[in-house]
């Protein structure tokens, strides 16, 4: 099996044990040093994302004597590529230019609004563009967003001209940053004006099959994602939401997966529901990020309980899912969110934490003397929180306690000035 993912991702590791447990041989790609050999030990072929036809060459070269049962992807960066690759393989997949779709915010908004589907109001403009002069198109609340980050990384809520002009700035230099510009991506000079959409927001897990769509789980998010920040913490599935909104909200994902033009694979939609309907705000292209697949765990009689990872893998070899079905038990994952920017030192209370009634377990994945960066410029989190309990409710609650336990210390970042 080809994954294609960064050499930082969380999920790596989670499909490597899917796969050992599956008895399936993992080759990677991923974007580690050319320059050095096998610097993380696992036989990666080096690629770059952002030179995607050089990559998928390098990619098929490799693979001429392994041939792969099929293609997985981590992350929104890979995922172009690992839709050319498994093209240009035969392999069943999504469709390239559906995933170029999926990833583009602006084209994907336009297909949604071609498809009937409602939309927030948009337009898009290059950063070095005086905000002053967009006043007057802007109508309040809005949200700005860059159009290259994902994870509510750079999006920022305002409802005034003042509060307009600081935050186009404050997304500007973060697409000035050197992290984004190394991203060497066309819409890193690119910000998304968008009108603000109220409403209750969940998730969507799902794989599509052929064109038809499996919804695997819907999550509820429990915190209210009001602004300014967008900083996604509470995961809860399976949804309290009534049957008839869990069906819109099915429906809308379909329909919005159809008009991108995505037919095979794994997709992951975020929506926001209220009285006007389901308003999609994105359906990629790939699993959901970050530890939080481990929220997930599936069933089917005769087999063992599986994680979303090896449900994949079987997905991916041609394998239908549509018998394996989520675990009766509700589950609950934290995203611990950085409370503030500056230096890590580390957590206190991680045992107690995991002592609470219902936690499975507390992974803290910032490193001691890591320098943080809170929302909106951040792209990470302190951990995750996993829980299982009989209702969504008590998950919930548990996820919540064991947090209250952590106590972070995060010291000043004291920047060095040469005189």
């Amino acid at each position: 099996m080809l994954l294609l993912a960064t050499t930082t991702g969380y999920q790596t590791r989670m499909f490597a044990a899917a796969a050992a447990a599956h008895g399936v041989e993992i080759v990677y790609a991923t974007d580690r040093c050319d320059h050095l050999d096998d610097p993380w030990r696992d036989g990666a072929i080096a690629v770059r994302f952002h030179e995607e036809w050089r990559s998928v060459d390098v990619i098929l070269q490799a693979l001429a004597s392994r041939p792969v049962a099929g293609v997985l992807v981590v992350g929104d960066r890979p995922s172009v590529m690992a839709a050319h690759v498994a093209r240009l393989l035969n392999l069943p997949g999504h469709p390239p230019q559906a995933v170029v779709i999926a990833r583009d915010k602006r084209l994907s908004r336009e297909r949604l609004k071609a498809a009937g589907l409602p939309v927030p109001e948009f337009f898009a403009v290059p950063a070095a563009i005086d905000p002053e002069t967009l006043v007057s198109r802007v109508s309040f609340p809005a949200v700005i967003k860059p159009t290259v980050l994902s994870a509510s990384r750079g999006v920022i809520r305002v409802d005034d001209q003042l509060s307009f002009v600081t935050a186009f700035a404050r997304v500007g230099r973060l697409l000035a940053s050197s992290d984004v510009q190394d991203l060497h991506d066309p819409e890193s000079n690119v910000i998304q004006i968008e009108s603000y959409i109220p409403g209750t927001e969940y998730a969507l897990e799902g794989v599509l099959e052929h064109g038809e769509l499996q919804t695997l789980a819907i999550f509820d998010k429990p915190d209210p994602l009001e602004g300014p920040f967008f900083e996604e913490s509470i995961y809860v599935t399976p949804s309290r939401a009534d049957a008839g909104v869990q069906q819109q909200i099915t429906e809308a994902v379909g329909r919005a997966a159809s008009a991108i033009g995505l037919h095979h694979g794994p997709v992951h939609a975020e929506c926001r529901v209220n009285e006007r309907g389901v308003y999609i705000l994105e359906v990629a292209a790939r699993p959901i990020g970050g530890l939080c697949a481990g929220a997930l765990r599936f069933v089917t009689p005769g087999e063992p309980l599986i994680g979303l990872e090896q449900l994949l893998l079987r997905h991916a070899m041609g394998e239908s899912v549509s018998a394996w079905t989520r675990e009766v038990d509700a589950s609950a994952v934290m995203m611990v969110p950085i409370p503030r920017s500056g230096v890590f030192r580390g957590v206190a209370g991680v045992d107690e934490a995991k002592a609470v009634a219902g936690i499975d377990d507390v992974v803290i994945t910032a490193k001691p003397d890591q320098h943080l960066i809170a929302l909106p410029e951040g792209a990470s989190y302190l951990g995750f929180i996993f829980a299982h309990a009989p209702t969504p409710a008590g998950a919930e609650q548990a996820v919540r306690t064991a947090h209250a336990c952590l106590r972070v210390t995060i010291d000043p970042w004291l920047e060095i000035v040469r005189q």
